[in-house]
């Protein structure tokens, strides 16, 4: 049986930026799928939007490119794909100007009624200007909502300004901040494991987990985002809105429901908890690296500077951090963060390790006995394993063996796994803030980042090398190790 498949009200979305990398990777290619499954009206309209002199055929048969370079050749829907298309048009529109945006609102007046979403997939330096000029054009309705990318902001104060200036426009609720980690099936199935089993939650405190660990590991390096790249580091780009977001649903107190400002008041209070990291604990408590080159599965690799032009730079392309939940759930218990790029393998996961028996009734010819874990990965491969301890099948006496259960979602469903964007775009139609970040959630997460980034300027020290297909540099593994723990290995 495959998944309930609930349509939407007619809407428009309007794509800023519809020529760009996000769009055509990921937001056109996720509602020809939604459409393909019925999700989407006859009446909706994706109106494509960037500077580009492009006509309506031009915008549709980029869309038809992007679709097939994800789907693949052998897997299109022809009918459906044909159908998708003619709901697409295309308004140049130079945003900074006058030029185009006229005729965006002569095509919107077709749909003053209905639902229109605004997607900012452009450069975060034109939030603020896109914002403006709806504003001044009159685009800008009961129904219309505002979808902006990371980064919000450099820093706190950068953030606020742009808070104020999409505030000024658009209420808050008509706001929708995405991270797309929070789309994925995995991080929606950790609140199902942990609110909707017994199993889990009354041992979700310090009590029974020794630590939790989260991983996002990259292969690739910075590609062509070396000139925004490194403007932000590893700690801006992915440590203050995927990592805090993945800490958050792990550390959350039970919401009164599932309603979008309950469980973000929850995830707030986990962000204001996190205790301190400045410049006098950051050198025990924080690594960055960089980079040099190396080889990955693919081959040998540049460095980053090379990658860059450049022969001087003190941008992070890894980071590990040891941060702490200053309340009584979680005292005493340290969440592990490692990110970067040009590592072993691409991994997104969660590893929250349960403390070990009290005491054990086995000989020590069964062999040692390992803590539970309960591993959920992101990617590449959506799933859930909790490690226990068994009985070696076979006679010869008591010998223990930690396996795994595990529950790969597209083998034990037999469904395609939906991509991120598919679900959280739906959401903003329907009108679900829930998988979305609230402005205080921003501005808290900025909050407890600012420190560390002055920490680390203030300190007169660059990253540390790391080779290329390495787990960065070596002080990441003695972070951990000095606690008498060790990062998570997905065949432990």
């Amino acid at each position: 049986m495959g998944p309930q498949v609930i349509a939407v009200e007619p809407f428009d979305i309007v794509v800023f930026g519809a020529s760009g990398d996000l769009a055509t990777r990921k937001l056109l290619p996720a509602l020809y799928q939604r459409d393909v499954a019925g999700q989407i009206p006859e009446q909706a309209r994706i109106i494509g939007v960037s500077r580009r002199p492009n006509s309506n055929e031009e915008f549709r048969a980029v869309a038809r490119e992007a679709v097939h370079a994800s789907v693949g050749e052998e897997k299109v829907d022809r009918a459906g794909l044909k159908r998708f298309c003619e709901r697409l048009f295309y308004v140049p529109v130079d945003v900074g100007a006058d030029k185009g945006w006229a005729e965006l609102a002569a095509i919107l007046q077709e749909g003053e009624d209905r639902v229109r979403v605004c997607y900012l997939a452009t450069a975060p330096e034109l939030f603020t200007v896109i914002a403006r000029q709806l504003g001044k054009r009159k685009l800008v309705t009961e129904q219309t909502r505002l979808v902006v990318e990371k980064p919000i902001g450099k820093d706190l104060k950068s953030a606020r300004e742009v808070n104020d200036t999409i505030g000024s426009v658009f209420a808050e609720r008509n706001i929708y901040r995405i991270d797309h980690y929070l789309g994925k099936e995995t991080v929606q199935n950790l609140m199902a494991l942990r609110f909707a089993n017994a199993l889990f939650e009354p041992l979700w405190n310090s009590r029974y987990i020794d630590s939790v660990q989260i991983t996002v590991a990259e292969t690739i390096g910075v590609e062509g985002r070396a000139a925004y790249y490194d403007t932000a580091g590893a700690l801006r780009d992915m440590v203050q809105n995927h990592m805090l977001q993945l800490l958050c649903l792990v550390a959350i107190e039970t919401p009164r429901s599932i309603e979008a400002d309950s469980v973000r008041d929850e995830k707030l209070k986990v962000l204001r908890a996190l205790k301190p990291i400045n410049e006098a604990n950051a050198g025990a408590l924080t690594v960055r690296g960089q980079y040099r080159a190396g080889a990955i599965a693919e081959g040998a690799v540049p460095g980053y500077l090379e990658e860059l032009g450049s022969k001087t730079s003190h941008t992070e392309t890894f980071v590990a951090i040891k941060a702490e939940i200053g309340n009584w759930r979680w005292a005493g218990v340290p969440f592990y963060l490692r990110t970067g790029k040009r590592l072993p393998s691409r991994v997104s996961e969660i590893v929250v390790t349960f403390r070990p028996v009290p005491h054990s009734v086995f000989d020590a010819s069964a062999g040692p006995i390992a803590s539970n874990r309960l591993v959920i990965r992101l990617q590449p491969d959506e799933g859930v394993k909790l490690w226990l301890m068994i009985k070696d099948p076979g006679p010869g006496g008591m010998r223990l063996r930690h396996v795994p259960l595990d529950m790969s979602f597209a083998a034990s469903f037999g469904v395609r796994n939906p991509d991120a964007y598919e679900r959280l775009v739906m959401d903003v139609v329907r009108g679900n803030q829930t998988l979305f970040m609230r402005r205080d959630e921003v501005e808290a997460a900025w909050t407890w980042i600012d420190p560390i980034l002055e920490a680390w300027q203030g300190s007169g020290e660059g990253p540390k090398s790391y080779t290329a297909g390495t787990w960065g540099p070596s002080s990441a593994i003695a972070l951990i190790e000095r606690d008498g723990r060790t990062w998570h290995d997905e065949d432990d």
